[in-house]
């Protein structure tokens, strides 16, 4: 169960019987508990917005918004412009929200801070044929994590799927932790209204994070933290309890939300020049509509010609805002195992996976959050990457190999697979 509702626990009086002492104790134990789930950091926030500071930074975050909305730069997805002023107000959301406790979760798997300094040198070695969207990346340390991790981008057989991505379904992680954090609190204070979120509601997860002071909003429109990168994700507690928040340094004031976008980034435009297709348009502003994310996750049809060169061998989502982030270079090993890649998807090939059948693309991304895109655009993204394939270097073995995997689906039940194999057989 992942709530409570807020007017059955109200009936218990358990959250309005506890005193100031009482409050301050249960929001330290609760960071206590976050990190023994696993949580890098918790933080709350108030939804009271009465504050002359916080009602105008509620203000610039509702017509940013809205203008965001306005542009179309939401694309297909339509539930981004549903439910009106309940995506920016939690306690319209969810009536009787008084607090909203944000957590961290670290999801860089171990393996992926082994790769070898030789390992990465020898992929870069390799990459005579990258295509032009690869160097727009700036030269990095020979051996760092990341620098392995973008080699594989000028690889044109490999399939590159996001790093979070490749282990377990992050929902189901989160959730169940998140589920447990408020069991915890229950033991402690009797029955209390909660709901918990796992990026499956209208919530603006990144601003209630950073109004509870575990991060800022960076240009790609991510949260950062100077010790922790982006690599992680968000989760929510809407509670009917009156904790007290978050605050830097113990500043009352530092908690009330000021200006959206933090200043820790200065004059870095490094997301921006590394995005393939150009999708973060602005500093802190993003056209979902070209980004690879959404193109090859929330999009149901075909993907627009033009872009299908920029998307090279990404096959699930893209990492390079990220990747290219020099505040990644502190980003943390998972404190969980859930997300340790399965089935091969740390260093997977297009031509094994564009083989797999419904069946086993079923069997095998059970409890991974790529099932939920289905199979027919599992097909789609991996065509696109093969097309770009035979549009770069490759040795005569492994050019045969992409051609025959192509040409055993040109009939396929799918119009949208058919679409996209013969697009990228016009590359034969």
């Amino acid at each position: 169960m992942n709530s409570i509702p807020f007017s059955a626990a109200s009936d218990t009086l358990a959250a309005a019987s506890l005193n100031a002492e009482a409050l301050v104790e249960c929001a330290r134990q609760i960071q206590v508990w976050g990190r023994e789930l696993g949580f890098s950091a918790v933080g709350i926030s108030t939804v009271d917005t009465r504050h002359p500071v916080a009602a105008e930074a509620q203000a610039k975050l509702e017509a940013r918004f809205d203008a965001w909305l306005a542009a179309g730069y939401h694309g297909e997805m339509d539930y981004m412009a549903k439910h009106g002023s309940k995506r920016t107000r939690p306690a319209e959301l969810v009536p009787g929200t008084l607090r909203v406790i944000s957590v961290r979760l670290d999801y860089l798997p171990a393996e992926v801070f082994t790769a070898t300094a030789s390992a990465a040198a020898n992929a870069n070695a390799n990459a005579s044929g990258s295509t032009a969207a690869i160097t727009r990346h700036p030269a990095r340390h020979p051996g760092d994590w990341r620098n392995a991790e973008l080699s594989r981008l000028s690889e044109p057989g490999s399939a590159v799927v996001s790093v979070y991505a490749r282990g377990r379904d992050y929902h189901k992680v989160l959730r169940q932790r998140l589920q447990k954090l408020a069991e915890r609190i229950a033991e402690r204070i009797g029955p209390f209204g909660h709901r918990v979120f796992t990026d499956s509601a209208p919530v603006l997860e990144v601003e209630l994070a950073r109004r509870a002071n575990l991060g800022w909003r960076g240009k790609h429109t991510l949260l950062l933290h100077p010790q922790h990168g982006s690599f992680f994700f968000l989760g929510e507690i809407y509670v009917d309890i009156a904790l007290p928040v978050s605050t830097e340094e113990e500043e009352p004031e530092a908690q009330l939300p000021g200006e959206i976008d933090g200043a820790h980034c200065g004059s870095c435009t490094r997301c921006l020049a590394a995005c393939p297709t150009g999708a973060i348009v602005a500093p802190y502003q993003v056209d979902a509509r070209r980004c690879i994310s959404y193109l090859t996750i929330e999009l149901k049809g075909s993907i627009p010609l033009e872009l299908r060169p920029l998307i090279g061998n990404r096959v699930y989502g893209c990492d390079d805002c990220q990747m290219v982030c020099p505040w990644n270079k502190f980003a943390q090993p998972a404190s969980v195992e859930d997300f340790a890649p399965r089935n091969g998807l740390a260093r997977p090939e297009l031509v094994e996976l564009f083989g797999w059948s419904a069946a086993q693309f079923d069997a095998r991304l059970a409890g991974s959050a790529i099932r939920r895109i289905g199979y027919e655009r599992w097909l789609r993204n991996l065509a696109v990457g093969l097309g770009n394939a035979l549009r770069a270097q490759l040795e005569p073995a492994a050019r045969d190999a992409v051609l025959a995997a192509l040409r055993t689906r040109v009939d396929d039940d799918s119009a949208v697979v058919r679409e996209h194999v013969g697009w990228a057989l016009e590359a034969a």
